[in-house]
């Protein structure tokens, strides 16, 4: 058990709402500032700041103003107000990004409702790489600011809910997971949009979130860092894949080493933090990824990367500095 990182942490990728984030937008600041200090974060971005005056301006209240060195609060995008400007939706969503970083948002969070079920005016499906929305994109760049994205989902969800399915038991408990191909666009075409989104917008910082949104293909998620310098990608949640492909996983470590940025996706607390500084720092073999055993995603274990000191210190929070205001 490593209680502890070698060294200071930016937790890129978490959310202090109700419904991810163990409520801690109902806790006390100093109670969340106790958690991370034990664990030795410096910093946490909160991707559940939304937009406009509602629950952006509450967190950015709430925790940037009571430790604004400790927290960065992401902004988002208000889909449904497409039926209302239509064709000009991408300049008014642009001009909302404006002003949301002028509050303070510190980012542009992407959820993965995009790709899958965000429609337009019509009511056409709208592909992650749709050109309409090129403004918002350019602003983000203009603006200096990272967009964390999310599309999509593990492979396992987009595949037939059968025996063979591994993650069988996740989705029977969590239905709305699934992704048949007969009513969604299949994995392979949104993470298509994906990389063209982010090849065509050359002077936007892109977070993949979830290494990516394609940890269980690493070779395709080092292909676009290999074409894309402004790709990155965040481990949020996603220790369970990359610990069974340890070779593969630290291989990936080692050349990308300046672009992978340290993130959790789970309430802050001690345990899960220290799970992961047991991933990244250890040698241990074969152990759980998850505080549930069986654990949640699928039943298989992990292990270790033992990274090198000059490897961790970046990944811990040296590359997340250079993004974040």
């Amino acid at each position: 058990m490593v209680s502890r990182p070698r060294f200071p942490v930016i937790d890129v990728h978490n959310h202090l709402g109700e419904e991810f984030g163990g409520g801690w937008c109902n806790r006390s600041v100093e109670e969340l500032l106790k958690v991370l200090d034990d664990a030795n974060v410096q910093q946490l971005v909160d991707l559940d700041g939304g937009w406009g005056e509602g629950v952006l301006h509450q967190r950015l209240d709430k925790f940037k103003s009571a430790a604004p060195e400790r927290f960065s609060i992401f902004g988002g995008v208000e889909w449904t107000a497409w039926v209302k400007y239509g064709h000009h939706f991408g300049e008014w969503t642009a001009s909302r990004l404006r002003h949301q970083v002028a509050s303070g948002a510190g980012g542009l969070k992407i959820w993965k409702n995009f790709g899958l079920h965000i429609r337009d005016h019509s009511g056409t499906l709208v592909p992650v790489d749709d050109p309409r929305l090129d403004a918002l994109w350019v602003t983000a760049g203009e603006l200096g600011i990272p967009v964390m994205i999310h599309v999509a989902d593990p492979v396992a969800f987009f595949d037939p809910l059968d025996f063979y399915n591994e993650r069988w038991e996740e989705l029977k408990a969590h239905p709305d997971w699934h992704f048949p191909s007969s009513i969604f666009p299949s994995f392979k075409t949104i993470i298509d949009q994906l990389a063209s989104l982010v090849k065509r917008h050359a002077g936007t910082t892109f977070i993949g979130a979830h290494v990516g949104c394609y940890a269980e293909n690493l070779a395709w998620v080092s292909d676009l860092l290999d074409k894309c310098p402004n790709f990155y990608v965040d481990i949020a949640a996603r220790i369970g894949e990359l610990g069974r492909q340890p070779y593969t996983t630290r291989r990936f470590f080692m050349k990308y080493q300046d672009r992978i940025l340290f993130g959790t996706d789970m309430p802050p607390q001690a345990a899960w933090y220290q799970l992961y500084y047991r991933f990244l720092e250890t040698d241990d073999e074969y152990f759980n990824y998850d505080l549930s055993d069986p654990p949640t995603q699928g039943r298989w274990r992990i292990h270790g990367l033992h990274l090198p000191d000059e490897v961790l210190e970046k990944v811990y929070s040296l590359n997340a500095k250079k993004l974040l205001k």
